[in-house]
């Protein structure tokens, strides 16, 4: 698939990746995906994919949801074992 450089486009994929907390590389392939998913042709649906991908994304984030919120809660420590190291 070709680069798009539509402006409104990247702008939407820039927010992707600021709430998934990945680079904007990575918030393209992952619109990218669900464009050639649904077989979408014109920039204007290409746009609207992006939208419904960042709308999902919005919803993740407010129900605290976000990768990096999901990492950090996987880091987390259990009790008693802060200070446990596992050897090979």
């Amino acid at each position: 698939m070709y680069p798009i450089n539509d402006r409104q486009y990247l702008k939407i994929c820039a927010e992707i990746a600021k709430l998934m907390s990945i680079s904007i590389s990575s918030a393209k392939k992952k619109v990218e995906i669900q464009i050639a998913k649904k077989g979408s042709k014109s920039i204007e649906d290409k746009r609207q994919v992006a939208k419904e991908l960042l709308k999902i994304c919005e919803q993740d984030d407010a129900k605290k949801q976000g990768s990096s919120k999901i990492l950090d809660k996987l880091m987390e420590t259990l009790d008693n074992e802060d200070n446990f190291l596992t050897e090979d």
